[in-house]
C-alpha cells in the first residue's frame, strides 16, 4: 500500500516498529522515520496495524505521532479495531487538533497490491476529502460511510462474511473429502457455482495447499474481529448467531493449528477432529 502511494507521485515517509521492513521503501525513495513523532509534519498519516493498543502506542508518548503533530494534520487509522475503540481515539486526536478518520480496507494481500482495494471511510468528510488522493492511491473505491466509527463498524460487518465463508468452505470441503472427492475437485465445484466469490477464488490456493502459501489472515486476528463484532451486536441489541458459530470454529483452529497461521487451516482442525472421532470409533470396535 505505501509503494502504491510512491508510485502516485506523492512524498512519502514511513515507519515500522521492525526498521528493516521500511528500509526497503527507502531505498525506492521513501523518507524512513526514526519515531512514530516524526510523521507528525505531514498533511496526512496511515496507521495499519494489529488492534487499538497498537494504534494508542503509535499516537502516545513522547514519540508519538501525537507529539509530533502539526494542527490539521488528518490521521487516516486503518486498522481493525471496531467503532468504539475509533470513535474513542478520534475524540484523543480532536484534543491535539488532529482530524481522525476510520478508513479500513476490504481485499487481499494481492489486492493491496495491484491497488484494489476498497476503503470504507467514517469520520468528518471535510477530513476524508483531504485524505482522498492518498486513499486513492491505495484503492479503487473509496466509500464515507457516515461520522466517526461508521468505517470501522462495516468493516466488522465485512469480516463476518469472512469468517463464516471461510468456515462453510473448510466444512464443505472436508465433508466432500470424507465422501472421497478429492479437494481438487470439491474446490472446483465450489468455485464455480452459486457460492463463488472473489474471497472464494483468491483462497483457492491456501485452501489446497495451506503448507505451501503464506498466510494472509492469521486466525487470531479474525478471533479478535469475531469478538469486537459480538460486543457491538451486545451492545446494540443484535444478535449475531453466525459469527457465534464462527468464532467457535476460529477458536479450535486456532488452538489446533496455531493463533499464526491462517484462517484456511479450520479445514485442517476439522480433519484433525474427523480423524480423532474415527480413531475413537476404530477403538471401540
Amino acid at each position: 500500500m505505501a509503494r502504491n502511494v510512491l508510485a502516485a507521485g506523492l512524498p512519502l515517509t514511513v515507519f515500522n516498529r521492525s526498521r528493516e521492513k521500511a528500509e526497503a521503501l527507502g531505498a525506492e525513495g521513501a523518507t524512513v522515520a526514526a519515531t512514530p513523532a516524526e510523521l507528525g509534519a505531514a498533511d496526512v498519516v496511515v496507521t495499519m496495524v494489529a488492534d487499538a493498543d497498537a494504534v494508542r502506542a503509535l499516537l502516545e508518548g513522547d514519540d508519538g505521532i501525537l507529539a509530533g503533530a502539526s494542527p490539521g494534520l488528518v490521521l487516516v487509522e486503518m486498522s481493525t479495531i471496531g467503532p468504539l475503540a475509533a470513535r474513542e481515539l478520534a475524540a484523543l486526536c480532536a484534543e491535539r487538533e488532529v482530524e481522525m478518520i476510520d478508513a479500513p480496507v476490504s481485499g487481499s494481500t494481492a489486492v493491496a497490491e495491484s491497488a484494489g482495494l476498497a476503503v470504507m471511510v467514517g469520520g468528518e468528510e471535510a477530513a476524508f476529502e483531504r485524505a482522498r488522493p492518498v486513499l486513492a492511491a491505495m484503492s479503487k473505491a473509496q466509500f464515507h460511510l457516515g461520522p466517526s466509527g461508521a468505517g470501522a463498524a462495516m468493516k466488522l460487518g465485512l469480516n463476518l462474511i469472512i469468517a463464516a465463508t471461510t468456515v462453510s468452505v473448510s466444512e464443505a470441503l472436508v465433508l466432500a473429502e470424507r465422501a472421497g472427492i478429492e479437494r481438487e475437485a470439491a474446490y472446483e465445484v465450489i468455485g464455480s457455482s452459486a457460492v463463488a466469490s472473489p474471497f472464494v477464488e483468491y483462497k483457492r490456493a491456501a485452501f489446497l495447499d495451506p503448507d505451501g502459501t503464506p498466510t494472509a489472515f492469521a486466525l487470531e486476528l479474525m478471533a479478535k474481529d469475531l469478538r469486537l463484532a459480538r460486543a457491538l451486536g451486545e451492545r446494540d441489541g443484535v444478535p449475531l448467531p453466525g459469527a457465534a458459530g464462527s468464532a467457535e470454529a476460529i477458536g479450535l483452529a486456532a488452538e489446533s493449528e496455531g493463533g499464526g497461521e491462517d484462517l484456511v487451516r479450520v479445514a485442517d482442525a476439522l480433519r484433525r477432529a474427523a480423524d480423532r472421532a474415527g480413531s475413537d470409533e476404530n477403538g471401540k470396535d
